[in-house]
């Protein structure tokens, strides 16, 4: 029987992510102590979002949940606390933030943590948090028309993989005399034991528990698998060795691993790693 793996949150946008036993399914991702997945970004002068594409050391900058904190790390830095309550919605500082084509609201954080990612990162940019009065569509031409939504994520509320498929790749890239490498350098929500490789991509639906999440669109994959997400650095690219087999045509041609997926049904079931999992095939 398939089981659950690994489940994994990205509290902000393109930095670390925080292992976990067990989390909340929720229509905006998974949830953990309150804090949502990709719930805070990190944006520049103009709102637009700042990701690991162009500033590969993001990876370095790794999110702790400490009792009423969200306690954030880099090399070289002081460590910061980010209160999790939520800004009044009515007083808090906001600014219009830029995912891909979305604008989206967001709490705009405080100048001392605006001056600590710069320091992180490198480059001058603010924190900002999904506001409580936001709300970010998906798109349904993959949904087959149902509704959804996500915060700051790039597209959908979760990203599914198998592990599977990421021991498929790794025998490709030894084969070609390269280094295996983890799957962190996809970072998926959600890892699934016991399918075949790549049966994520034929799945109709995934039953956890009294949940169900479906899996609806192809993940089509940047260069951010090609950072080495311990070091912050651009290391062995999987790209040149995926497009002998993981272009997806109905995607033009885009190098695709892991299902984004949604929740239809089970809001606010808690799933476990060692979780068993029912995969139901689209065929």
């Amino acid at each position: 029987m398939p089981t659950l793996s690994a489940i994994t949150i990205y509290p902000i946008k393109s930095c670390a992510g925080l292992s976990l036993e067990e989390a909340t399914l929720t229509p905006l991702g998974l949830m953990s102590a309150q804090i949502y997945d990709r719930e805070w970004m990190v944006v520049d002068s103009n709102g637009i979002a700042l990701t690991q594409r162009e500033h590969p050391r993001m990876a370095l900058i790794k999110p702790t949940i400490k009792g009423a904190t969200l306690e954030v790390q880099a090399p070289g830095m002081l460590r910061l606390e980010i209160p999790l309550g939520l800004p009044d919605p009515q007083t808090a500082p906001t600014l219009q933030t830029q995912v891909w084509d979305d604008s989206v609201l967001a709490y705009d954080c405080d100048a001392l943590t605006a001056e600590w990612f710069t320091q992180a990162i490198g480059v001058p940019c603010r924190l900002a948090r999904f506001h409580a009065n936001a709300e970010r569509a998906v798109s349904t031409k993959w949904t087959n028309g149902v509704a959804a939504t996500t915060m700051f994520s790039d597209g959908y509320p979760m990203l599914v993989t198998g592990t599977a498929s990421l021991d498929d790749l790794n025998q490709k890239l030894v084969a070609a005399g390269r280094q295996a490498i983890p799957m962190n350098r996809f970072r998926p929500n959600l890892v699934i034991d016991g399918i075949e490789a790549f049966e994520e991509d034929y799945a109709e639906s995934f039953q956890i528990g009294e949940a169900t999440l479906k899996p609806v669109k192809p993940c089509p994959r940047c260069p951010m698998p090609s950072i080495d997400q311990a070091t912050g650095e651009f290391g062995p690219d999987p790209l040149d060795i995926m497009q002998s087999y993981r272009a997806k045509p109905e995607l033009e041609g885009a190098l695709c691993f892991g299902m984004n997926s949604i929740l239809i049904a089970g809001v606010d079931q808690r799933v476990r790693v060692g979780q068993e999992i029912e995969v139901t095939l689209a065929f």
